[in-house]
């Protein structure tokens, strides 16, 4: 019998983790920096600052297992949002014909947030530090608009400027994640625009171009350049956003302790890798320490834009223009344009380098789906939860219930525990296109990828160089 008890697993404000979970120190093989675009050599604080804010900088270098996230900034948490619930989706299990408690799936709400997704844990830290170094405005891009409606919000509430460069194609798809930005006083402009010489490049060719993460990062990365009051914000793939991040992971375990539950499986979908991160690393730091080595964790991608399935470890520019920092990453190579699925935040280019690290030493695993299936895993998601999932957190529905199902036909004991990292209030029109039958599976071609990864422009660091 199920203990209805135990279904909505709640934390107290005062249970706020009061330090975020740094899994550099415990990496298999020491993490590789961020390099200079113009020099090949690694960036110096210096640089860095110049497009980050400073703490946000000591943070990605920083071998402190533990870093102390400030009282106000946890207040901030508390008033906003934080904890966020974690749920038995009772719902689900009896739609798979999962009976009694010996298979449990449960998922970690982060679409209560005040935009509706979990981007906010790393915003309101950005933006906190951000106001304390005189910023007057933060630049960033968006895919899907969870992102970019993140930092409008924080930095609305710490009187910040936003400015954000939203994928065309999902500023045309989504137009509720535009209206959501400027309700924030933020302003969007679609990428590739004519505002930035980045964008230009594209946009006077095709002014219809559907864009990509990677031009979008160009054209933020530009502009940010522009004052010394104004900083680049970044929602994913770097060490310090997945560090903000594992406020997920560190309140799982917390509440999971609550109903004596040990996860033998965590899943999340992954484009750059923050919620994924921030679910997993507080997790896989017990793992490498031999506290639960046989837990077992998935990464979900699409297959139109599946970057450490079908991509290689390299060292690649962030961004299209090649103005970003260079990264060793599982990469689809900065020139890839991903096809225009719905799963707008799952269309970068790169994995972030902790990730990429988990990965390329099997410490974790990862899966491709299609959109047609993850939509349809999201609608049972939203008949049987009462939630309507974003695409992107649909990808870690699908493959959840692909776990659950393998472990009841083989009568295994499981407890498999995701990310829900957004609802899909702002992307009605993907499901829409799914209703009436317009929604059509992509896979990236081989031939593409190796056209973007053998491109004469890929960086080639040596890496004896440091």
């Amino acid at each position: 019998m199920i203990d209805y008890n135990k279904t909505r697993i709640l934390l107290e404000p005062n249970e706020i983790p009061k330090e975020w979970v740094n899994i550099l120190p415990d990496l298999p093989v020491p993490m590789t920096p961020l390099i200079n675009p113009m020099d090949g050599k690694p960036a110096p604080p210096e640089l860095a600052c110049a497009i980050f804010p400073k703490e946000c900088v000591l943070q990605e270098i920083s071998q402190d297992p533990l870093i102390p996230i400030p009282k106000e900034l946890r207040e901030i948490y508390a008033k906003s949002y934080r904890p966020t619930p974690l749920h038995r989706a009772c719902g689900l299990e009896k739609e798979l014909g999962i009976v009694g408690d010996d298979i449990k799936i449960l998922f970690k709400n982060e679409s209560v947030s005040p935009t509706g997704s979990h981007k906010p844990n790393t915003v309101l830290a950005q933006a906190y530090y951000s106001k304390r170094n005189g910023v007057s405005e933060l630049i960033t891009e968006t895919g899907a608009g969870q992102w970019g409606s993140a930092l409008s919000y924080g930095c609305n509430l710490f009187d910040i400027k936003c400015t954000v460069y939203m994928v065309r194609a999902s500023f045309l798809q989504k137009p509720g994640r535009k209206i959501l930005m400027r309700a924030f006083n933020g302003e969007v402009h679609a990428s590739p625009s004519n505002l930035t010489d980045s964008g230009k490049i594209y946009f006077e060719k095709d002014p219809d171009h559907p864009g990509s993460l990677g031009i979008a990062i160009s054209e933020a990365v530009e502009h940010s350049m522009r004052s010394d009051k104004s900083r680049y914000a970044l929602g994913s793939v770097v060490n310090f956003v997945l560090l903000h991040q594992t406020i997920i992971g560190q309140e799982v375990k917390a509440q999971l302790n609550k109903i004596d539950i040990q996860p033998d499986v965590l899943i999340g979908c992954m484009g750059g890798g923050s919620n994924l991160g921030g679910l997993i690393i507080p997790f896989v730091r017990d793992k490498l320490q031999g506290k639960n080595p046989d837990i077992e964790i998935i990464g979900v991608e699409p297959r139109a834009c599946p970057s450490v399935n079908k991509g290689t470890y390299r060292w690649d520019y962030g961004d299209s223009a090649k103005k970003a920092p260079i990264l060793k990453m599982y990469t689809l190579g900065h020139n890839f344009i991903p096809s225009p699925i719905h799963s707008g935040g799952l269309r970068y280019h790169g994995m972030a380098p902790i990730i990429s690290i988990l990965s390329g030493k099997k410490i974790m695993s990862s899966v491709m789906h299609h959109q047609t299936e993850v939509i349809t895993s999201g609608l049972m998601f939203a008949k049987t939860e009462g939630i309507l999932p974003a695409p992107e957190a649909a990808h870690a529905i699908k493959e959840a219930v692909n776990q659950a199902l393998i472990a009841k036909e083989n009568n295994e004991k499981k407890n498999i525990v995701f990310c829900l990292s957004g609802h899909g209030f702002f992307d009605l029109l993907a499901y829409k296109e799914y209703m009436i039958g317009n929604l059509v599976d992509y896979e990236l071609p081989s031939d593409e990828i190796q056209k973007a990864l053998t491109a004469p422009d890929m960086p080639n660091v040596d890496e004896t160089r440091f």
